[in-house]
């Protein structure tokens, strides 16, 4: 088998870790997958890391807007994206990438990771936003600079679902595609895609609800937005479920789907990549398609070169 690359893998890197820990004692009781020591260990990570692939890496959802002010945040964002960079360029031979964090508490810094700090470091290869950001929906008005200047910088974005705490139900299982979705159809009737023709937005999930109810956009939106939602790109992480990505391949089209796995996460200790290579070698797409998923997609959208 050829090379695979990983689109959607996440870290957890250890002095990032230490100074959110700092902030927050029961970060682990809230989110107790960060337990998992493949996220932080690169020792670790390589012992469990597939074979023929090499994975493009983002930090998991702890985000220092949420206890910082715009400056300490930034602060806090520069140090974990500087050590997301010395991973890369130690692990080359396992990482394809990194995904660098911004504070969206501070517009100006955020703008400054885009048109600077990943344009200079061919190892970062975007920016990785979340579905709300300080409670309110990424599409904010206030947050559209950073949609401007990923666009004008050609720097793609990783888009990550967190909870939206006025909810009293979230759930692992059900509440991170919701908020994919509805993050999904903000930035459609945004009309971002429309103002800013070189926005390429990564979806986590699948692309989460929407090839589902593919029927619905299409026949209750405008046709213009109906026809912003086939704009995204989207991975595979289902944890397998090859006839979800067989309806998923058929919506967005094979060139907008990329392999991804949440590696780490998922299934332990070392994520899902097995379970997920094996449902994209079942689907009914040629040898060409499968290889478009798993290299070639990710390679033509990050400029990979391999």
């Amino acid at each position: 088998m050829t090379l695979k690359i990983d689109a959607f893998a996440h870290v957890l890197l250890p002095e990032f870790f230490g100074k959110m820990l700092a902030l927050d004692k029961n970060l682990v009781s809230k989110m107790p997958f960060i337990q998992n020591p493949v996220l932080t260990d690169m020792t670790k990570r390589r012992e469990t890391m597939p074979a023929n692939t090499k994975q493009i890496i983002s930090y998991v959802n702890a985000n220092p807007e949420d206890y910082l002010d715009s400056a300490g945040a930034a602060q806090l964002v520069e140090l974990a994206n500087e050590e997301l960079l010395v991973t890369v360029k130690a692990n080359t031979d396992i990482f394809a990438g990194g995904v660098a964090m911004v504070a969206m508490n501070n517009i100006p810094e955020a703008v400054r990771v885009i048109e600077s700090f990943s344009t200079s470091h061919p190892e970062i290869l975007g920016i990785q936003l979340f579905t709300r950001h300080l409670g309110k929906s990424l599409a904010d008005e206030s947050f559209k600079p950073v949609f401007a200047a990923a666009s004008k910088a050609d720097v793609p974005i990783w888009l990550h679902p967190v909870f939206d705490a006025r909810k009293p139900d979230n759930n692992i299982i059900f509440s991170w595609e919701y908020e994919l979705t509805q993050a999904m159809l903000d930035i459609v009737q945004a009309g971002y895609f429309q103002e800013f023709p070189n926005l390429n937005i990564l979806v986590h999930h699948g692309g989460a609800m929407v090839p589902y109810f593919a029927g619905r956009i299409e026949h209750i939106l405008p046709e213009e937005q109906a026809s912003d939602f086939k704009k995204f790109y989207v991975d595979t992480a289902l944890l397998g479920n090859s006839k979800a990505l067989e309806l998923c391949v058929d919506y967005y089209g094979v060139d907008h789907v990329l392999f991804g796995t949440d590696a780490p996460l998922g299934i332990l200790p070392a994520g899902a990549t097995e379970v997920i290579s094996h449902a994209i070698e079942a689907l009914p797409l040629t040898d060409n398609d499968k290889e478009k998923i798993f290299r070639e997609n990710a390679n033509r959208l990050f400029g990979l070169g391999g």
